[in-house]
């Protein structure tokens, strides 16, 4: 294999049958040595976040697929702390689009004005640049066009497709008495295709979640959920 891309919480590479292979490692974003999935610098290291995330990805993504969801999710190795995706091409340089059910986080941060802390929010989506450089900035429907990133017909399907596969994840998290605040989720499109696919992740490491009132790290979640 050859190695494509050296990320915070994960590395890239590509296999030899023109898929590419995600090795998760035990780095977690966050500031001061406290976990913030928000975050786009590495906090520190958690041992057996990389494992933990992927043991949630891979029952995530075969929920997904179960309920129609076109994913680049092929196989999982535990055991490596590997999975096997199909190719697929990010929109610019990479969106990150949030779904917000509840106000915390940066969206509180820039809203306080009006947001009260855990206010109820309605599926709110919410998309930003990959750009650690300028912290992430959040970017709307006119200028994701105007720049030639996405078309507002894409933009559409980017949306509906967050709020869909939201949705299935709280329910599932719901059946566990957890409460999913935000999560954040990539897309791209298929290999040779306009298709768009759920790529990345979906672990504890890109979504908050409280039980009880209390917030779950990615860890604790993995548990909660798998067990």
């Amino acid at each position: 294999m050859k190695m494509v891309y050296k990320g915070k919480t994960k590395d890239i590479y590509r296999s030899d049958d023109g898929n590419y292979v995600l090795i998760f490692k035990d780095d977690v974003t966050g500031q001061n040595g406290v976990f913030d999935p928000g975050a786009n610098t590495v906090g520190f290291t958690m041992m057996g976040a990389g494992e933990a995330g992927l043991k949630l990805t891979k029952y995530y993504f075969e929920l997904l697929q179960e309920k129609g969801i076109p994913t680049h999710y092929l196989e999982a190795d535990i055991e490596n702390r590997s999975m096997k995706v199909e190719p697929a091409q990010v929109f610019g340089n990479g969106l990150e689009v949030i779904c917000r059910y509840r106000a915390v986080g940066s969206f509180l941060r820039r809203y306080n004005m009006y947001a009260k802390e855990g206010q109820p929010l309605d599926a709110f989506v919410e998309v930003t640049l990959k750009d650690d450089a300028n912290g992430d900035p959040p970017i709307n429907e006119d200028a994701l066009e105007m720049l030639g990133i996405i078309t507002r017909t894409q933009y559409q399907i980017l949306k509906t497709l967050t709020q869909k596969i939201s949705a299935i994840i709280k329910e599932d998290l719901a059946g566990k008495g957890i409460e999913l605040y935000d999560i954040k989720l990539e897309f791209g499109k298929a290999a040779g295709s306009d298709e768009i696919i759920l790529i990345d992740e979906i672990s504890g490491g890109n979504m908050r979640v409280y039980k009880a009132g209390r917030a779950i790290g990615p860890l604790e979640l993995a548990e909660l959920v798998l067990h």
